[in-house]
């Protein structure tokens, strides 16, 4: 995938969209997360907020500061600037997640296991080699969605989702894998309970964040016993 050019549509009094093509690339979570920086870095005051996704940039700034066309022309220069593709020795920071997969944690795993013609030990291992992308953030608070799970595991949603999903809980919907916050409905297939916290709304200090991973940091999955996972959650609740 060539070096994508960013085209721009108005998102709102304050903000505008700036999308990078319309196809997913593993370099582009890592490769928006840079051009987010550096327009932050670069045009304080000017621009506010800038939220990465898939494929695209949208930038809250400041009207009265900066006619429209010039916003473009900043955006279009701070993509310029960052290298692509990117090496990954600047990507995002990696998290392990420690994970507990199956049982009462994991219902679908079975599911998730017939629909690939795998073993549940084959599911397992094949989620868990691999380091994901964080893609985007959104629908909840803290909900991380991954790239980059590997094909065979693509399974469909539920076709009626749950009422309440318990925080914590890993899943697949689709071709993306996530984990779910806090408790809430949802239908993605549940394969596994993750002992860390994805949302914390009162950080204690100001360098806190409200969220352990950004758009273009990795994720692994480390698997666990029910033993292990208990004792990091009974540990998570203390502190």
């Amino acid at each position: 995938m060539k070096k994508p050019l960013p085209e721009f549509s108005i998102a709102g009094v304050d903000a505008i969209l700036a999308q990078f093509g319309d196809r997913m690339d593993e370099q582009l979570p890592f490769y928006l997360a840079k051009v987010r920086e550096r327009l932050l870095d670069k045009y304080k005051g000017i621009i506010r907020e800038v939220v990465p996704a898939y494929t695209t940039l949208l930038v809250y700034y400041e009207p009265r500061a900066i006619r429209l066309y010039d916003l473009e022309q900043c955006v279009e220069q701070a993509a310029a600037e960052v290298a692509w593709p990117i090496s990954m020795s600047n990507a995002g920071k990696l998290v392990e997640v420690p994970v507990c997969y199956g049982g009462d944690f994991g219902p679908e795993l079975t599911r998730v296991a017939a629909q690939a013609k795998l073993s549940e030990a084959q599911v397992i291992e094949l989620h868990s080699e691999v380091e994901y992308q964080v893609a985007a953030l959104g629908f909840a608070p803290g909900f991380a969605y991954l790239s980059g799970l590997h094909e065979k595991l693509i399974t469909p949603r539920l076709e009626t989702p749950r009422k309440k999903v318990p925080a914590g809980s890993l899943g697949i919907a689709g071709a993306q894998t996530a984990v779910y916050p806090f408790a809430g409905p949802g239908g993605w297939n549940l394969i596994g309970r993750a002992a860390m916290r994805w949302f914390n709304p009162r950080p204690e200090l100001a360098s806190d964040a409200m969220t352990p991973v950004e758009v273009g940091d990795r994720v692994r999955f480390k698997p666990v016993s029910a033993e292990t996972l208990n004792a990091l959650l009974r540990c998570s609740e203390e502190n």
